[in-house]
Formats: C-alpha cells, sequence, structure tokens
C-alpha cells in the first residue's frame, strides 16, 4: 500500500499518472467476466486535499463532469432508473440495461441508440426496462428500510467524532437482483478536532481509465456538499482499492495520459442558497477554471 510519506503533491493530479504507471509495470494479467483481459494489482491508496479549494478532477484528458454530477444526484435521490440520466443526456449505466433487455422475451431487434430513444420518449417502457435493479442510489437511501445517507449526515451534525460515519452499498440480499454489483462498496466519514471532514472510500473493483477519474470527482464531490451543509471545512478525500486493473483495450490510451503533463486543477462553486444535499440539482453545481488535455476514448467493458 502507498503511504501518504510516498504521494506525490495532491494538487497536480500527479499520482494519478503515477498509478498507472505503476500498474503497466506491476500489474499482472487476469481473466475476468468481460471479453477483455486486464493487467490488475491488488491494494493500493491516494489522497486527495481539498483543503485548498482545489477540485481533483482529472486534467490528463478531457472528463465528462456533467455526468459526474447527474450521477451523483442520481444516487443521492436514491434512483436506480437510468431514465433521469438518459433524459440528461448522460449514457454511463446505458449498457448494463440494454444487455439485461437483450436477454429479455421483449426484445425485438433494436440497437442500443434505439433503446435509448425508447428510455427518452417512453416512460411506460422506461419504467418496465430502464431500472437497474437495487444498486448504489437504493442502498444508499434504503438499506432494508434504513436511510444510511441521511442517517449518516444527522449524525456528523449530532456525533461528528463518532467512529461509525459508515455507508454501505454492498448488500449481499439484494446482490443478485442488481444489474452491476457495486464496485464502490462503502465510506466513511471522519471529522477531526479542526473541524475538518473527510472522506475515505474502499472500492473493490477499479476500471483504472474509464472508472476512477469518476470515482475520485464522485467522492470528492459527495464531500464538499456534505462539508457544507454539516458547517466543517473539506479536508481529505482518501481512495482505497483492491482490485484494480487496466483493460488490454485501455493501454494505448493510458500510455498517451501518461505522457501528458497534468494542467492546474479546476475548483467547485456550490450554490450558497442550498441548505440540503438532497435539494440540489445540476445548476447548484458548476465546475470553474478546468483546463484539460484533449478527450481520449475507450470502449467500456461491460
Amino acid at each position: 500500500m502507498v503511504t501518504s510519506a510516498n504521494l506525490i503533491k495532491q494538487e497536480n493530479m500527479i499520482q494519478y499518472i503515477e498509478l498507472a504507471k505503476f500498474i503497466l509495470k506491476n500489474g499482472t494479467w487476469k481473466p475476468n467476466r468481460t471479453n477483455y483481459k486486464a493487467l490488475s494489482f491488488f491494494g493500493y491508496q491516494m489522497r486527495f486535499d481539498l483543503s485548498k479549494n482545489l477540485f481533483p478532477l482529472i486534467t490528463t484528458k478531457k472528463m465528462f463532469f456533467k455526468g459526474i454530477v447527474h450521477e451523483l444526484l442520481w444516487f443521492i435521490k436514491g434512483d436506480t432508473n437510468i431514465k433521469y440520466l438518459v433524459d440528461h443526456n448522460v449514457h454511463i449505466w446505458d449498457n448494463w440495461v440494454f444487455q439485461k433487455y437483450q436477454k429479455s422475451q421483449f426484445y425485438q431487434n433494436e440497437t442500443l441508440p434505439e433503446f435509448q430513444a425508447k428510455i427518452k420518449n417512453d416512460s411506460q417502457f422506461a419504467q418496465k426496462f430502464g431500472n437497474l435493479g437495487p444498486i448504489y442510489g437504493k442502498q444508499w437511501r434504503n438499506f432494508n428500510n434504513i436511510d444510511q445517507l441521511k442517517n449518516i449526515i444527522d449524525e456528523i451534525k449530532k456525533n461528528p467524532f463518532s467512529r461509525r460515519l459508515v455507508v454501505n452499498a454492498w448488500n449481499p440480499v439484494e446482490i443478485m437482483n442488481m444489474a452491476l454489483p457495486p464496485c464502490h462498496v462503502m465510506f466513511q466519514f471522519y471529522v477531526n478536532n479542526k473541524q475538518q471532514i473527510s472522506l475515505s472510500m474502499y472500492q473493490r473493483s477499479a476500471d483504472l481509465f474509464l472508472g476512477v477519474p469518476f470515482n475520485i470527482a464522485s467522492y470528492s464531490l459527495l464531500l464538499l456538499m456534505v462539508a457544507k451543509e454539516c458547517n466543517l471545512k473539506p479536508l481529505e478525500f482518501v481512495h482505497f482499492f483492491g482490485d484494480i486493473h487496466l483493460y488490454e483495450n485501455h493501454i494505448k490510451q493510458i500510455e498517451i495520459q501518461i505522457k501528458r503533463k497534468p494542467l492546474p486543477l479546476p475548483y467547485i462553486w456550490l450554490n450558497p442558497s442550498i441548505k440540503s444535499i438532497f435539494d440540489y440539482q445540476a445548476k447548484d453545481i458548476k465546475l470553474k477554471n478546468y483546463q484539460s488535455h484533449g478527450l481520449l476514448k475507450g470502449k467500456i467493458a461491460v
């Protein structure tokens, strides 16, 4: 595991590039449930400093920040149907729902774009075929009838030094009904005696090229939102990995990315009139001063 003493300065996101180099050098080829082999390594840690009003959004490729915001708001709402995402032109979950639909007796040889159009334009179709099962949002807001996220925020306000500020997405009872079992399975808040709040997240399975940059930004944004509501100062997002892997069809893109010099980090504006994380809309969250290198595309391994 990488310790804080060995980490590169968080401000320039070099540590993500160092992680990519590390996986290329130390990862071992391993089969998996997808059609692509992956270079895999087990056990790693990164830390991102959010105390300086800088947001850890990858700059060595252009990031889809709109998708990050809408997905997080979707989780927070407890939603598990892709219609909200599709309506906002966010398609990061479409493949898993489409794959499920293709296996059903109702599949009529639609293409993915045709399926997406039906989700967008036909509410009844979306209601029937757009659900991913009890994934993240369901578990955050209704884990066996417990609203974990609301309870944790209430507990931070009442008992900030608690060591039980944990939200768990891994519900063994409902795993079989999920289109994809949770990859980021648990997160925990930590408040120190300086009124600073940190967030750690354990990710059992991490797609280095496509998923990890998204996850870093999503949980950092969640930390900022909770810190604001609880009147605390954001400190660190700590990212723990189990199986972190680089798919064979993403190696060329990563090799381009690691040759690029990280650019200065942006910052986040949160609407000061919003008092609860449950009241945010996308318009209340804005990315400021984001600079990046060009887009690098990669096919998702479903």
